[in-house]
């Protein structure tokens, strides 16, 4: 688990084929996230995917990226700047919002602005992920816990829309969103239990 509070921004540097249907094997410099209590088998967030790690080798880490993570994912099969978050433990605070790691979707980004000091965020998400959305309620964007604003639901899917403060773009890579960037979903964990007990009629009473 995580909490969508972004540790370091790292650098995937090299990506290594596996084979045809085998992905990738990725070498991660870990920026300025702290490795010393880490191990291979240990999970990191790495642009909001739960990856394991496999090998360590000073500041850099190694994970193996499957064929069927990257189909599902965005900005894992090429070098480039990653959010990186370590798995979450019991002494540590809750400062975003309850994230499994597990990327529900891919959305795309429909604008990127300054408003004052602030920037808004808007992202087309698949029709299937809109219910999920909710004006006041958590969503992670590359492994980032942030706030919904608004949401519009269209027929080519839903549009969110984020306030982005300065720190958060200071801290994390989504300064270099720009339209027509794709970007790593996953909707709250919350609201998935939710759905399901509704859907089964198995609500507790």
């Amino acid at each position: 688990m995580f909490t969508g509070i972004v540790a370091a921004v790292g650098r995937i540097e090299e990506v290594e084929s596996l084979g045809e249907q085998a992905g990738v094997r990725i070498a991660v410099d870990a920026g300025d996230l702290d490795l010393r209590d880490v191990a291979p088998g240990d999970s990191i967030a790495v642009q909001g995917a739960c990856m394991t790690v496999a090998r360590i080798d000073g500041r850099r880490f190694f994970v193996d990226v499957s064929a069927e993570s990257l189909s599902k994912t965005a900005g894992l099969d090429a070098p480039g700047e990653v959010n990186l978050e370590k798995a979450l433990t019991l002494a540590d605070r809750l400062g975003g919002h309850l994230v499994s790691g597990h990327v529900d979707g891919i959305g795309e980004v429909v604008s990127f602005e300054p408003v004052g000091e602030s920037w808004r965020l808007v992202v087309r998400a698949d029709e299937a992920l809109g219910k999920y959305l909710a004006y006041k309620g958590s969503i992670t964007v590359n492994g980032v816990s942030l706030t919904v604003n608004r949401v519009v639901d269209t027929e080519a899917g839903s549009e969110f829309e984020i306030n982005l403060v300065p720190h958060t773009l200071r801290v994390t890579t989504l300064h270099a969103l720009h339209a027509g960037r794709r970007v790593n979903l996953e909707v709250d964990l919350i609201a998935r239990y939710v759905e399901r007990m509704l859907a089964t009629g198995r609500i507790p009473r």
